[in-house]
């Protein structure tokens, strides 16, 4: 069964308009480290700068309103930007960017016009770049025992606690939290989301040195870091979805970051091992020629095809206003175990060059070495594999007389 989309001639024509607006825009001097953590400050910069380009033109966040930054795009169009975009390396946008991707669409849906005004043209237009910050000491997965309090104060509210696992590096503009407004009432019911400037005062960053690895190298992420809040003064009108109602936002932030807003571009990394493996000889001849390395590789590449199709799928269905039940969980499952499976193939494929960034030992400048990490890793953030099943388990009814709902969208 063939499951490629089929393309119009519209969307050719527009596909080679946006082809030729990348090849004269996207800096030539842009690399792509193995290891996230390797991202220069050079090399950010010039990834912010292309996030600019692209958002004058409407295409950082081409399916977003115009009147708030967006393109005003289509599905069809969108995915054409995105294609495009993946096939120099890159994503939209060009950089990591959570707090904007995932709080960004989140106050479409639950922030009041004013709020959508203030905030989202900065962020569509690539002018600022935004952290999200969820994950405490003790609250991971189980979002809803964050201890990290925001209590009001006249027009203001007064943030004090910590968040830890920060995916980047390089500083940001705003910070989209997650906190308690209301210590003494239920889970659940006691929560509110901010908009926090990052330069306001008690606000503390810190690197966490040891956790370095993960992420995608395209976007800029695998760097750690812990925040600290010490009595930091909000305006009130950076709360988004109002006081004590942030677990509805956060319904629409999960489903989001859960697989519905994954990106639906190729794994380069597949890629590079193939070519690496053609070039490279074992016993007098290309790793390629050797059997059972072919039946491995041909193993990654089914597996990153079918991450990519379930992507693509659950792009189309978000951006086209389908019914979401259990297919983001279900990408986000595939996803996180698909890359232990393809570390554990490069494994077989390549021996002990897999596990070393050394240029004269390791296999492709790093990228295998750098993925035996990120593949475990990755099974942690945005909801862990075990969490992952949990929401699907409810979405299908199991165990349940009444099925969870997705979280609203629009």
């Amino acid at each position: 069964m063939d499951f490629e989309p089929r393309y119009t001639p519209e969307q050719q024509e527009f596909r080679r308009e946006v082809n030729a607006w990348l090849k004269d825009n996207v800096p030539a001097g842009i690399v792509h480290p193995a290891d996230p953590a390797g991202l220069t400050w050079e090399q950010y910069q010039l990834r912010r700068d292309l996030g600019r380009k692209l958002g004058a033109r409407g295409w950082l966040w081409p399916t977003a309103p115009v009147e708030y930054g967006g393109g005003g795009l289509d599905v069809d169009h969108a995915v054409v930007i995105e294609e495009e975009i993946d096939s120099h390396g890159l994503t939209l946008p060009p950089y990591y960017d959570s707090g904007g991707r995932l709080g960004g669409n989140s106050i479409l849906v639950w922030g009041s016009e004013e709020q959508k005004r203030a905030f989202l043209p900065p962020i569509f237009t690539g002018q600022v770049r935004t952290w999200q910050l969820l994950s405490e000491p003790e609250a991971g997965s189980d979002l809803a025992n964050v201890k990290t309090t925001a209590i009001r104060d006249g027009d203001e509210y007064v943030l004090n606690g910590q968040k830890i696992f920060v995916g980047s590096d390089h500083g940001c503009d705003y910070m989209w939290t997650i906190t308690v407004t209301d210590p003494g009432a239920k889970r659940h019911e006691n929560l509110g989301w901010f908009m926090v400037p990052s330069h306001l005062p008690g606000i503390t960053i810190q690197p966490m040195d040891l956790l370095i690895s993960g992420g995608e190298s395209g976007a800029g992420s695998g760097v750690k870091q812990t925040v600290y809040f010490d009595d930091v003064r909000i305006p009130a009108f950076n709360l988004v979805g109002g006081e004590n109602q942030g677990w509805k936002v956060a319904t629409t932030h999960l489903e989001l970051e859960h697989g519905t807003g994954g990106r639906i571009g190729r794994n380069w990394l597949v890629d590079r091992l193939f070519e690496h493996c053609r070039s490279t000889n074992r016993r007098g001849q290309p790793m390629t020629q050797d059997p059972d390395v072919r039946d491995r590789l041909v193993d990654v590449y089914v597996e990153a095809e079918i991450v990519r199709l379930l992507n693509l799928r659950n792009y189309w269905m978000r951006h086209s206003g389908a019914n979401i039940t259990y297919e983001g969980p279900q990408a986000s499952y595939v996803r996180k175990t698909s890359g232990l499976r393809m570390a554990q193939a490069m494994l077989d494929i390549l021996g002990p060059a897999g596990l070393t960034h050394d240029p004269e030992l390791g296999a492709a400048d790093g990228h295998m070495e750098a993925h035996s990490r990120a593949g475990i890793v990755a099974i942690h953030p945005g909801g862990t594999t075990d969490i992952q099943k949990v929401i699907m388990a409810r979405r299908i009814g199991i165990g349940r007389e009444v099925r969870e709902k997705a979280g609203a969208l629009s």
